[in-house]
Order: structure tokens, then sequence, then C-alpha cells
């Protein structure tokens, strides 16, 4: 079915769903009251205050009129009978909102430790990248803030401005008009997902730019439609997250702030088999553009999305904002990578360059002959990043993090896997984050036993270190800073 034709039929599919009233309040009321659940905020999100008027009219129409028709004396509470079955079904719903409301959650540990003993250093060598660590932070909290001032106080402001300030300044980052992409860890629930309070203080923070936001916010991801922890890909809405209230989904996240904001999300699963050109060759669909022909170094046939948001804007991952009036690309898109840190039973580590491979389509390309995960120990990713969009800047989470070995090695990561390091770590060098944090955090999180699979230092073919370096070289050869050298590393840290 083409997407005209789908279109078609679910417009026609909601028309007759519409005129069912009672369907559609029953089914309102009972979404606005296990959509709302144990957070009471949500209530006021724009789909919730419809749903509730929706439910409100169902009550009226179809609930109350009944119970009018209801004999006096079936109601009254001197019928001992009836007194006992309404006290039962009083205690079997009060009961059970009562434990929707307080289910338990994950049990939260405390902190490894290993925060506190990180430690900062300056290059001996030149050129050096720089690598900013905040300890101590959930997420819900002032960390991104403290991350921010620490870049700005160390010479690399997250604001583009013409006034200057401890964030800010004319050699900024993110422009006060930018749509800004924030690529995040979907694929997976619980702890295997980036940390949602993580990326609300950071849209937060965007949105807070001091000279006024006027451009857009997209978190997005691709899950493959494939694996994850649904095992149909990913999904922007799950049920239990990666946050200090767990049922707090990154779309939740978005929803939140949507009502005063261009935010949005886009789920990039649904288009990752959709194969399209480009909006400079006259197609206007949403879906991955492809090239076809093999990298001769590491493999991979480089993919990406481009697709329009929910405010209207064109984008795409590769060239940028398109400009249907002008039939031109911008310089407006910033990427800002999100992921988390963790162990992966294949390639060792997911951080800032694995992490890329929620940019492709793995679909695609494999059916092209040459599927892109199989590139990721040939330093594929760093293809990907080098002709694509190296990203404008790079936060790991490692606020919970999977140190796990063996059978219960990441990338998935169940609450009881997960160890709560409390740190995000900042770096616009991708390769020196990865290299400082697996060795850094990562190794010291780990169980006892042989290290070698999550040693960046390790040089073995096909493992983590070996193919971080070749996805270094493919940066390096683009014109990029990317370093493993530690000497050529400075690492501010904030407790």
């Amino acid at each position: 079915m083409d997407h005209i034709s789908f279109r078609r039929h679910a417009a026609e599919f909601i028309r007759r769903f519409k005129g069912h009233a009672f369907v559609v309040g029953l089914v309102s009321a009972l979404w606005y009251l296990l959509r709302t659940g144990r957070k009471p905020s949500r209530a006021g999100y724009p789909c919730q205050v419809v749903a509730r008027a929706n439910g409100e009219v169902w009550m009226a129409i179809y609930v109350i009129p009944v119970l009018t028709f209801i004999p006096r004396k079936a109601l009254t509470l001197t019928d001992r009978r009836n007194l006992i079955i309404l006290a039962s079904l009083l205690l079997i719903v009060s009961g059970a909102g009562w434990w929707y409301v307080n289910r338990p959650g994950p049990e939260a540990p405390e902190e490894s430790g290993i925060g506190s003993s990180l430690t900062g250093r300056l290059a001996s060598l030149s050129p050096a990248s720089d690598i900013f660590v905040v300890s101590g932070t959930t997420g819900d909290d002032d960390g991104v803030q403290r991350l921010l001032e620490l870049m700005g106080g160390s010479g690399t402001p997250f604001y583009i401005s013409e006034g200057q300030g401890i964030s800010s300044g004319p050699g900024g980052l993110i422009a006060s008009d930018d749509v800004v992409l924030i690529k995040v860890n979907c694929q997976w629930d619980e702890r295997g997902g980036t940390n949602t309070d993580l990326v609300k203080s950071l849209i937060q923070a965007i949105l807070d730019h001091p000279d006024g936001f006027s451009g857009e916010v997209v978190v997005a991801d691709n899950g493959q439609r494939q694996y994850g922890s649904g095992g149909g890909g990913g999904s922007l809405d799950w049920a239990r997250n990666n946050a200090v209230d767990t049922s707090q989904s990154i779309q939740d996240v978005v929803d939140s702030l949507a009502q005063d904001y261009k935010v949005s999300t886009y789920l990039w699963d649904e288009i990752t088999t959709t194969r399209v050109d480009e909006y400079s060759e006259g197609d206007m669909g949403d879906g991955y553009v492809v090239n076809a022909t093999a990298n001769p170094r590491t493999g991979v046939m480089v993919s990406y999305p481009k697709f329009m948001t929910e405010h209207g804007t064109y984008l795409s991952f590769k060239q940028g904002v398109w400009n249907p009036e002008t039939e031109s690309y911008g310089d407006g898109l910033k990427v800002i990578n999100v992921p988390v840190l963790k162990t992966h039973i294949i390639y060792g580590v997911t951080a800032c360059v694995k992490h890329y491979m929620g940019v492709p389509s793995d679909r695609l390309t494999a059916g092209l002959g040459s599927r892109t995960h199989d590139t990721i120990d040939d330093g594929g990713m760093g293809t990907l990043m080098a002709e694509t969009q190296l990203p404008t800047l790079n936060i790991l989470d490692a606020i919970w993090v999977n140190a796990q070995r063996g059978s219960q090695t990441g990338p998935s990561t169940p609450y009881q896997r997960a160890t709560q390091v409390g740190v995000i770590a900042a770096s616009t060098d991708p390769v020196a984050l990865d290299h400082w944090a697996s060795k850094n955090i990562l190794m010291g999180a780990a169980p006892e036993g042989d290290p070698s699979a999550i040693d960046p230092d390790g040089v073995r073919a096909g493992s983590f270190g070996d193919w971080l370096r070749l996805s270094m070289e493919e940066i390096v050869r683009a014109g990029h800073q990317a370093t493993v050298d530690e000497e050529r590393m400075n690492v501010y840290v904030s407790r």
C-alpha cells in the first residue's frame, strides 16, 4: 500500500471512529486515566485536556442517565446486601487505583563512587580535544546547567551570542534560531535508553537561550524497526524509562514543552524502509537517502533520514534545512548526540560513535548488500559521521551505566543490571569522549574479570579499541579533530 492509499484509509477510519460518540468518549476517558497515571502534571497536556472533555461528555450522556433508571431501593445503603456489594466494588476500584499510582519502581542503590573519583588533567600535546565532566547528577537537577557553565568557563560556550556570558559568546555552538536535532537512544527501555530527565534539562537549556529561542528542537532516533525491548525496533514512549520517575518517556518530555515551543519528536523507524532522493532532486517525501556505493575503506553505504517536522520544517540529516521557496539548503541544523554509556555484546562499548547506528537505515542497506551494522568494526560509523553531520556536541549519559559482562552485557539494560554513576560528560570530539569514558567510568564500574572487551587501548582486530581508531581515522580524514591519545585530551571536572 503506498503512502497516499494509506493516508486515505487512515482518514476514513478516523472519520468513522469520530462518528461513534460512545466509543470516542469511552476511549477518551480510559486514555485520560491511564495516561495521566501518577503524574498529575500530564493532565495539562493538550491531548489530555481534549480527552478529559470527551470523557466528561460521555459521562453526562451515557452514564449518569443510566444511573437515574436504577431503582432507588437498589441504591440505598440501608440494604445490607447492596451495602456489601457497593463497599466491595469501592474497595476493588480504590485498590486498583492505589496500586496503579503507587506501583513500585526500580530500587535506587547508592552511587558507585566512581563519579567522585574522576579527576581533571591538561593536555601536554596539541591539537587537543576538550572533555567536560559533571558528577553527582541525576539528570533531574542542575547537572546540565553545571555542564554548560563548565564548558563556557573552559572556552567552549554553548550559546552563540553577541553578548558575552559564562555560557555564551560569539564562538558558541547553538544560535537562537537553529534547528537542534537531539539524537537519543530509543531502541531499549529501562536503563538502556537515554535518560529522559537529561533530555528534558537539555531541551530546557536550549529554549533558555540568552537571546531568546526562535528555532526548533526535534528529538529523534532510528530503532531500525527490528530488535529492541519490544522486538520491533524503537519507541519514544516506553512505559518504563531511564529517569527518576520511570514512567516519564521521551514523548512525555516533549509533550510537556510542546504547548509553548516548537519541540517535537520523530521516530525514524517509521521511514527506515522508505528510500527517497534529496529535496534538491525534487523529492519532498520523508524517507532515507542511500548511497548504494560502499565506502572502499569501511564498506558502509552511507544512508541518512530526510523528513518534515511537525512544524513544517524540511530537514536533511546531511544537507541541513531545506528552504522550498529558495530551493536551497541552510546551515542552521545542529546535532546534539546523547547516547547512554554501556557495554555491547558484539562491539564492546556503546557510546558516542556506536550510538550513530541510530542514524542510518540498516534495513535498506542490508537489502542492497552491505548491512550498516556489520561495518561498525571497520570504522563505518566514522565514515557516516564524516559524510553526514558530525555532532555539534556529544553529551554522554553516564548517570546509569551497564558495565556487565557475559549474558548481562548490553545494549539492553534492565534496571537490575544498571550501576548508578551520576555522571554526564560532553565533548565536540566523539572519539576522545568514548576513549576517556570507557577507560575511566565503564572499566571502573565493571565487575572483576577480563576487561579487554571494553578497553579502549586494546588494538586487537575487531576489538572496541581497534574499531574506535578506524572510526577516528575517517573523522580526521574529513578534517575534524579526533583523538585517542590521552596526552591530547583536556579533561575538566565539576563536582
